[in-house]
């Protein structure tokens, strides 16, 4: 198999978002030592979310099992979605600010 490094559009910043999130909810549960830090754990979730890359593929990338990563891309995905608007208060808000047409962004 052949690796290569490759770029992610996306601002640093959405990265330390992400990496904190991680590392709250590490601190929280008391987690042990895992191979991947927050932040490369974050940037393997970004890069699948993004890329759109297989799990062995990313897995590959980043020195982990395919399982460890698919793993790490549903905790990370969970911690996301808890802090996602629901639906009914983001439909009030789309309304207040005079938004008519709402399209889902895809992922």
């Amino acid at each position: 198999m052949l690796f290569y490094r490759a770029a992610v559009d996306l601002p640093r910043s959405t990265l330390n978002y992400v990496a904190g999130l991680i590392r709250r909810r590490r601190k929280a549960i008391g987690s042990p030592w895992r191979r991947l830090n927050p932040g490369q754990q974050a940037l393997l979730v970004l890069v699948y979310l993004r890329k759109g890359e297989t799990f062995s593929e990313i897995a590959a990338g980043f020195g982990v099992s395919t399982t460890t990563a698919w793993r790490y891309v549903e905790e990370t995905v969970m911690l996301l979605s808890a802090r996602s608007p629901k639906l009914r208060r983001a439909l009030r808000t789309a309304e207040k600010n005079g938004l008519h047409d709402l399209v889902p962004a895809a992922c």
